[in-house]
C-alpha cells in the first residue's frame, strides 16, 4: 500500500506561486507538496483549536457544567494546597 496519492487540484496561479515560492525561496518546506501539507494541518489545527474553544465557551455558560467543576473545585482544594506554590 503507497504510503502517498497522487491527487490534481485547480488552484488560482497566485496560489501556486506563492507554493512555489515558500518552497524554493523561503524554504519553508523540502518541496511544494511538503508546503501543501504543512498549510493543511495548520488548517486543521486552527479549526480544532476554534471547536474547542466554542465548546469551552458554551460549558461556561451551562449551569450543570459549572455546578461539577465547583464540586471538583472542592474535592481537591486540599490537594491543590498540598501540591501547589504559594
Amino acid at each position: 500500500m503507497a504510503t502517498r496519492m497522487k491527487r490534481t487540484y485547480n488552484l488560482a496561479p497566485m496560489t501556486v506561486h506563492r507554493v512555489r515560492e515558500m518552497a524554493e525561496r523561503y524554504g519553508v518546506a523540502s518541496s511544494q507538496d511538503a508546503v501543501i501539507e504543512l498549510a493543511v494541518d495548520e488548517l486543521e489545527r486552527r479549526i480544532r483549536e476554534q471547536r474547542e474553544a466554542d465548546a469551552w465557551e458554551q460549558a461556561s455558560a451551562d449551569p450543570q457544567f459549572q455546578s461539577e467543576v465547583d464540586e471538583v473545585k472542592v474535592a481537591y482544594r486540599s490537594a491543590d494546597r498540598e501540591t501547589w506554590p504559594a
